[in-house]
């Protein structure tokens, strides 16, 4: 009786240390699962959308807390998708050359506020041909940024 005894309370100890373990894996995982979606959930919020309607314009938002650089130094990219050339800002001005057509006479910047670093554009006459992911890059010789909006388009 006494080596029954025993067993169970190795067996129970046995299990105790089990509930341990499993508690501190569950922990862990707990943990890893917040930080992960606290990071994801972070990463959505920094991404703008805006919702414009069929025929009307919206502002797309692109702008650099970086003011220690000339303007002269300083690229600006817009592109819709990843590819699709909406416009360019080289050295502090406007260049259309490798506009898309679909752009064409439908942007405008507003350059006064270049040297605030505002780089926004307004893209008027919208389409559902609009539609999507719409990147600014902006570049200097030592630092790169990007903003992405994610414009919905609305209406018949």
């Amino acid at each position: 009786m006494f080596f029954l005894r025993i067993q169970i309370q190795t067996q129970h100890f046995s299990r105790e240390i089990n509930y341990k373990k499993l508690l501190s894996h569950l922990y862990v995982s707990f943990c890893s699962f917040l930080c992960v979606f606290a990071v994801v959930i972070n990463k959505v919020s920094l991404q703008n959308t805006v919702e414009g309607f069929i025929g009307s314009s919206v502002v797309l938002p692109c702008s650099s807390a970086k003011h220690d650089f000339k303007l002269e130094d300083i690229n600006v990219h817009w592109r819709q998708n990843g590819r699709i050339h909406v416009y360019d800002i080289i050295k502090g001005k406007d260049l259309m050359a490798d506009q898309n057509p679909q752009y064409k006479n439908r942007i405008k910047t507003f350059p006064e506020e270049y040297v605030r670093r505002n780089f926004s554009i307004k893209l008027n006459n919208l389409t559902h041909a609009d539609a999507g992911e719409f990147s600014c890059y902006i570049t200097h010789s030592s630092y790169s940024k990007q903003d992405t909006v994610r414009l919905f388009i609305n209406g018949v």
